[in-house]
């Protein structure tokens, strides 16, 4: 069994620089130990890196999840807007059919209408179910985020998390995984 660490830079209270290594495979533990280490110690800030790769594993399963789930949004709307399209068109067809008393045109038009609907309706639900499971992964997302900052404290610890916000932003997953590991680029 591997065993991941992190590696822990601060300043004492002596005002000389010490290295703690934390051995453990458990990222909240390890951030929670951090945390704890620097309240009793009254430390400020605190650098570190960590080696996590089973929960970077599972991060980068998260995050080729979200690029699905945002692809296959992208496909409901076009496919929402064509059908918009068309249920005007036919529309115009059933009301032409009324207007010119062609019952069975517009009988067509009518049940094309329904089946439309239907779709759409269908296609709505998809979406619902989509966007659901966006945010469960988004919100996993997010809380890796702020695993990744409680291994630092103080002013690293807030500009962890800005820079792995800012690195899913650009979509740079590699710069991600870089930030959560030394803590910056």
């Amino acid at each position: 069994v591997s065993t991941q660490s992190t590696g822990i830079t601060h300043p004492s209270p002596l005002s000389t620089w010490h290295d703690i290594t934390i051995r453990c495979e458990d990222i909240d533990l390890v951030g929670d130990i951090v945390q704890a280490l620097a309240a009793s110690l009254n430390i400020e800030n605190m650098t570190s890196t960590a080696n996590f790769p089973d929960f970077i594993e599972k991060l980068k399963e998260v995050l080729v999840k979200v690029d699905e789930f945002h692809n296959v949004r992208q496909k409901l709307t076009a496919e929402m807007a064509d059908h918009s399209n068309l249920i005007r068109s036919l529309v115009v067809r059933a009301e032409d059919a009324r207007l010119m008393n062609d019952m069975n045109s517009m009988k067509q038009s009518y049940l094309k209408l329904y089946d439309l609907n239907r779709d759409l309706v269908n296609g709505y639900n998809i979406r619902c179910n989509n966007h659901s499971e966006l945010l469960a992964c988004l919100k996993i997302v997010n809380q890796g985020i702020q695993k990744a900052g409680r291994l630092r404290v103080g002013k690293p610890k807030t500009q962890v998390v800005t820079a792995c916000r800012s690195a899913i932003k650009q979509g740079d997953v590699e710069k991600l995984f870089k930030i959560i590991e030394c803590g910056g680029v």
